[in-house]
């Protein structure tokens, strides 16, 4: 594949994949779906990786989730429940049998969010901010972004998380153990190269085995997700969730009680 959205270098047995719209603050549109579905899979089965590092172009943002433009366009019409493959990119993350580490720059925000709680390992800089945006734009992650992201801090921080849409600082983030670790901006990079280097060193074989142990504990979601996702590609197509988006665009406070589903 022809990257267009992503950055993808393979160099000292890792992988580097970065999501390249600096402009939209990283956000994905329908081809960046395809394009890190792609790239997760080419590096992560490559057999002479020992790592994957996900990451975003430039200072302001890791990744802020599916493009709103992109969705109001109507230009989502590939595979996947919701038209762009959000479930398989959440599954290849899981599925790869290496680390897939988070490298965290300004904000991981909405899908963003999810993505770093979906990898091995997240490193952020002092600068990243971490948060949920869907109930505001009529949108929610059913499967990993939710029921996962409360195994790892605790139901009611991601009830928080979800329910109010608010927005937390990298150490903030790290205290409830949705981060491994905080540095200064500027050595982000040599923090990430360094904890790689470090997996070069472990057996590839037992590093897979162990990553099928954990993931093994908490696979049901898989199953819960894709119901989930199901009734989220209904609930895109109504009222409330367009209320949401078009809010988003017009820079005005949603209205979603005089649209709502139930």
């Amino acid at each position: 594949m022809d990257y267009q959205d992503i950055l993808f270098e393979e160099k000292n047995r890792v992988a580097t994949i970065t999501l390249n719209r600096p402009d939209r603050y990283n956000a994905l549109r329908a081809p960046t779906y395809d394009e890190l579905l792609d790239a997760i899979q080419r590096g992560g089965w490559n057999r002479d990786n020992c790592a994957i590092v996900l990451t975003g172009a430039g200072e302001r943002a890791f990744c802020t989730g599916g493009d709103q433009q992109d969705k109001a366009s109507g230009a989502r019409q590939g595979r996947g429940t919701v038209k762009v493959p959000i479930e398989q990119i959440h599954a290849a993350i899981r599925d790869v049998p290496v680390p897939v580490i988070a490298k965290v720059r300004g904000f991981a925000i909405g899908g963003g969010n999810v993505l770093a709680t979906l990898c091995d390992i997240t490193i952020a800089a002092e600068n990243a901010v971490f948060g949920q945006v869907g109930p505001k734009v009529g949108s929610v992650d059913p499967g990993f972004g939710t029921a996962y992201l409360a195994r790892i801090v605790g139901e009611k921080k991601a009830r928080e998380m979800w329910y109010f849409c608010r927005r937390y600082s990298a150490r903030e983030a790290e205290a409830m153990g949705l981060v491994n670790k905080v540095v200064p901006n500027d050595q982000l990079d040599a923090e990430v190269d360094a904890w790689c280097a470090e997996l070069t060193e472990r057996s590839p074989t037992a590093i897979a085995i162990a990553k099928r142990s954990f993931n093994a504990d908490t696979d049901h979601i898989r199953g819960i997700g894709s119901l989930g996702f199901e009734a989220l590609a209904l609930f895109y197509g109504t009222e409330e969730s367009w209320e949401g988006r078009n809010a988003f665009r017009e820079k005005r406070k949603p209205d979603f009680a005089k649209k709502r589903v139930r």
